[in-house]
């Protein structure tokens, strides 16, 4: 019998990835990361000490091994604190100090799930380990899961074939809706849990509060890209990104203003009037830190530059230093820096890598 070892959140879908596993014939055993901790991250707004409330992460746990105890099989616990910090939490404060938009999902699944988790998985006597993704994978090859709306093959971009090589993924073959039934048949306490939301592992918080305790806020002008005009003022650069609509402090002005850019020098945040601004557009981007997953590399494939955006046709230029340089003629909306960008061929998910710069008719956009 072949040992699986699953990624217990404390989640419906971890929850019924364990059962599906189970009723396939493997010996299952869970086991549940504990990666922030608020006492000493300075997070004041998560501390249940201070807001007298059980800690969110903890109440993962609770249920984690409810679920657990309901299956008959055994959960472990692991603290993973100290390397969350390293590997993801500082990664993503200094791409915000840049002005990025960085993504730390993406990064914890290829440091914290797919490679620390891994390992201790490994000690623990797996032959593979399972996580509650909506994802697939067939013959070497990831594929998206079949719930378009719930596929997380784009966090999934950084993660390594070889990671991969003894990952299962339950769930990617069903509709959230049916997850959520299995779960209900087992009487689960997940059944009807929220999904997620928030920064990996962190959770729900205010965002702006949050970075607070991190990173000083920098006030600065809001300023028109086209008239130069002083319309407000920003709480500091890195609570906005490109695209952005709302939060934005301009009182008395029309509310149709977007965000089209950021002046690090001098610590100005650019708007302009309307969604259809060619501010927001761009024709290319830089691609750096590409990761290749897929059964071959392209010059063409389909693109996206968010999580759950459409398709987008790219052309592919391969260059040194594991960078690539793409092009879409058709131009596309809020390319941002810091996002990832992951390739697509149909089905498959061929990779990504961090979107560094964008271009528009062979220029660099300066406010990116």
């Amino acid at each position: 019998m072949k040992t699986v070892v699953v990624g217990m959140s404390g989640g419906v879908d971890s929850s019924v990835a364990a059962i599906l596993l189970k009723k396939q014939g493997y010996q299952v055993i869970g086991l549940f990361m504990r990666n922030w901790d608020s006492s000493i991250n300075g997070d004041i707004e998560g501390n249940p000490t201070l807001n007298n409330q059980i800690c969110p992460q903890e109440q993962d746990y609770n249920d984690a091994k409810a679920v657990c105890e309901a299956l008959e099989i055994p959960l472990h616990r692991i603290d993973f604190v100290k390397e969350y910090w390293d590997y993801v939490f500082t990664y993503f404060l200094e791409e915000l100090k840049k002005g990025r938009t960085p993504n730390p999902d993406i990064m914890c699944n290829k440091y914290i799930k797919f490679d620390m988790f891994a390992k201790e998985a490994i000690r623990l006597g797996a032959d593979f380990i399972a996580t509650g993704h909506y994802a697939r994978i067939q013959d070497g090859k990831l594929l998206r899961g079949l719930d378009d709306n719930k596929d997380q093959t784009y966090f999934l971009s950084q993660v390594s074939k070889e990671q991969l090589a003894k990952v299962l993924f339950p769930v990617g073959e069903l509709q959230k809706k049916e997850v959520r039934e299995i779960a209900a048949q087992y009487n689960l306490i997940t059944a009807k849990k929220k999904d997620s939301t928030g920064i990996c592992f962190i959770g729900e918080r205010n965002f702006s509060k949050f970075l607070e305790n991190y990173l000083p806020n920098t006030p600065g002008d809001i300023v028109d890209i086209e008239t130069k005009e002083v319309l407000g003022k920003h709480v500091g650069l890195m609570h906005y990104t490109i695209g952005q609509r709302r939060g934005l402090d301009v009182g008395g002005t029309d509310t149709r203003l977007f965000v089209v850019g950021k002046d690090m020098v001098n610590n100005v945040l650019l708007v302009a009037l309307g969604e259809d601004n060619t501010y927001l557009l761009s024709d290319a981007a830089l691609i750096e830190e590409v990761n290749w997953i897929g059964s071959h590399k392209p010059t063409r494939c389909t693109a996206k530059f968010r999580y759950r955006q459409t398709d987008n046709e790219v052309t592919i230029t391969y260059l040194e230093n594991n960078q690539i340089r793409i092009s879409y003629p058709q131009t596309v909306k809020a390319v941002t820096p810091g996002q990832a960008c992951v390739f697509y061929d149909g089905e498959e998910c061929l990779g990504g890598g961090i979107i560094k710069e964008i271009y528009k008719d062979n220029e660099k956009i300066w406010y990116l």
